[in-house]
């Protein structure tokens, strides 16, 4: 009986032991997929951060192209207005010259007359 008590002693010692090295092994293989899964958490956070940087770099692109069309489209009507007015003042002017050269002529035309009288009443 006494190697059996003994036996059953080895036995559960060994069974004890053979115990915390499995549930050491559970324990590691559980703390081994814990950090798997929170570098893979970390891995989608640094994805989102990154694509969240990326859209606010777009967004601030498209707002500064917006702003550059908005200030180009201002300039060339500015431009058109600017070329308008000038056109406008070409315009009048040429009109101005050609009325003062009608009344050059209408002048000459007088001085003729009264040239031609005087010229007939001597």
């Amino acid at each position: 009986m006494k190697h059996s008590k003994f036996t059953l002693l080895a036995f559960s010692a060994v069974l004890c032991v053979s115990c915390d090295k499995q549930k050491d092994a559970i324990d590691t293989k559980k703390e081994a997929t814990k950090n798997a899964i929170d570098d893979r958490k970390d891995a989608v956070d640094e994805a989102a951060k990154m694509a969240k940087k990326q859209t606010d770099i777009n967004a601030a692109d498209a707002k500064k192209q917006t702003d550059i069309n908005a200030k180009d489209s201002k300039k060339q009507t500015d431009i058109n207005a600017s070329i308008d007015r000038a056109n406008i003042e070409a315009h009048k002017d040429a009109a101005q010259a050609q009325l003062d050269a009608d009344k050059k002529k209408v002048d000459a035309a007088a001085d003729a007359e009264k040239a031609k009288v005087d010229a007939l009443q001597k």
